[in-house]
């Protein structure tokens, strides 16, 4: 006989029908709703708990429930009050890591962007990498290969380690063109991140460039603004902002602004995906079944191959075959047409934008063509990972 499972799930969980609906040797009950609608009240007779990153997962929320498990279908996991569902003996689980390639690819084409409005020289730029993890250490090995030479900071891995492969923050500020944030927001402690870039920091910064694709809160949001109106080819590339969905539009729109982008780096569909799978996978690792719903059965297919030309400059061919596959420059011209908007209007497109993303598939499988490129030009395209055909 069938076990009865009560499932309460976020509506924007990529797939979610289908991947939830069913699960071997349970009798479910799948109940999907509005982030606003995930209330205690709702959630009261629910035995699992799927959410996304706008929904608050602690003591008010399920003190009242009977939920054993519950999961983010996001990277991030801030918004569970962790420690009090460790005291209550409730499961819970993050997509950690599972929508690295879609950051990575993100991360590719804000460089290439830069290197084309000629803001950076990727071959003659330091980066300098805050964070070496899955994303920080995958991010180092891509840089590598365009020739840029790789500063990694790490604290808590270089007291494991050792400091030979990391440099302290103050050597990363000293000697890096470009710095780039790709740490967990932690709150405390010796390892704090929560304006890890601050006015001492950004000052003691010799180089020209800030990326954030991590967490919103990591940079001072008025400080960086100070920054920037230094001028001097001072510029950042945003797309995790503080106090989300409601940025400090005075940054948005700063004139150093070259790419400022909704929180989006994880949204290809592979990315989406790659977040139910993982949420998926903990679940059944929970109920103790073996997974039967896999992502690739139904991802949508592949569009028609691209098609470009190459042209006389590599770097200029790459960032053309690039944008074909994800055009950044369309993301930042809408989060620039938000800038002008009252806060709580700005708020609502902010979280509109994110829920109807465009669909934008990841470079790694999707089919393109170079006529006349030549072989560096290949070999750069394969080690940034572009499928050439």
């Amino acid at each position: 006989m069938k076990s009865k499972l009560n499932i309460v799930a976020d509506a924007h969980i990529w797939s979610v029908q289908s991947a939830f609906s069913t699960l071997p040797g349970h009798d479910v009950n799948l109940q999907v709703l509005e982030n606003r609608q995930i209330t205690a009240e709702r959630v009261r007779d629910a035995d699992i708990l799927l959410t996304r990153s706008a929904t608050r997962v602690n003591a008010d929320l399920l003190q009242s429930s009977r939920v054993r498990f519950a999961a983010t279908a996001t990277i991030g996991d801030d918004h569970y009050d962790k420690a009090w569902l460790d005291a209550q003996g409730i499961a819970w689980a993050n997509a950690a890591g599972s929508s690295t390639g879609s950051v990575l690819e993100y991360m590719m084409a804000a460089l290439l962007d830069l290197h084309q409005q000629g803001r950076i020289n990727i071959p003659q730029s330091a980066i300098g990498i805050i964070g070496a993890g899955r994303i920080g250490g995958a991010l180092a090995e891509l840089c590598t290969s365009l020739g840029m030479k790789v500063l990694l900071n790490d604290p808590p891995r270089a007291r494991q380690e050792g400091d030979d492969q990391f440099c302290s923050l103050d050597e990363v500020l000293m000697q890096a063109d470009i710095l780039t944030i790709h740490t967990p927001l932690i709150r405390s402690g010796e390892d704090n991140t929560v304006h890890l870039l601050s006015d001492r920091e950004l000052q003691a910064f010799s180089g020209v460039g800030i990326i954030n694709a991590a967490r919103g809160s990591c940079v001072d949001s008025a400080a960086l603004c100070d920054w920037l109106d230094q001028g001097d080819g001072r510029f950042a590339v945003m797309d995790c902002w503080e106090d989300e969905p409601k940025p400090l539009a005075r940054l948005i729109k700063h004139a150093g602004m070259a790419i400022a982008t909704p929180h989006i780096a994880g949204h290809s569909v592979e990315g989406k995906a790659a977040n139910t799978q993982s949420v998926y996978n903990a679940l059944c690792k929970y109920l103790e079944i073996k997974p039967a719903w896999d992502m690739h059965a139904v991802l949508p297919d592949f569009p028609a191959v691209v098609e470009l030309s190459a042209g006389d400059d590599m770097w200029h061919t790459l960032h053309a075959a690039v944008s074909a596959l994800y055009p950044i420059s369309d993301d930042h011209a809408a989060m620039q047409s938000w800038a002008d908007l009252l806060p709580d209007d700005l708020a609502l497109a902010f979280v509109a934008y994110r829920r109807n993303y465009p669909a934008r598939r990841s470079w790694q499988h999707a089919p393109l063509s170079i006529s006349d490129a030549d072989s560096q030009t290949l070999q750069m395209a394969d080690a940034i990972g572009i499928k050439i055909v």
